[in-house]
This record gives structure tokens, sequence and C-alpha cells, in this order.
């Protein structure tokens, strides 16, 4: 039998449940930070958000998308 790998614990606390505020589509420059260079939000094991907080940000990016605020996709 194999055992499962376990991943190890990351430190990281949500920036959005420390500053106590909610991820806003209107806030482009944060929301950024969330985004990766080919224009795909990135998973909350690698940015430390808390789920609640996820899924707000991924809404807010999809409305700054629409609004043409944030690309979808970068040019190559």
């Amino acid at each position: 039998m194999r055992q499962k790998r376990k991943r190890p614990v990351r430190g990281l606390k949500c920036p959005f449940c420390e500053s106590g505020k909610k991820p806003d589509y209107k806030e482009v420059e944060a929301l950024q930070r969330f985004v990766s260079d080919r224009g795909k939000i990135i998973p909350r094991s690698r940015t430390g958000v808390c789920a609640k907080h996820q899924r707000h940000l991924a809404q807010a990016i999809k409305r700054g998308r629409f609004l043409g605020l944030i690309p979808f996709t970068t040019q190559i």
C-alpha cells in the first residue's frame, strides 16, 4: 500500500481577514496579486486566502474582467 504524502502546512494568513476588508472589483492593483501572468485566478493553496474570501475574490476578478478593468488574458 502506498502512503499519501502530506503537504506541509503553510503559515499563511488570509490578507482579507487580517485587514477586515472584502475583495472589491474596483481595487485593480489588489486583485492583480491574485491573478497569474497568464490571466488565471491563483488557487487559495498558493495565496493563503480563506475559502469565504476566495469565493468573493473570484467574483470580484470576474466582475473586473467583464467591466474591462482586468484583462482576460495577456497578449503573447
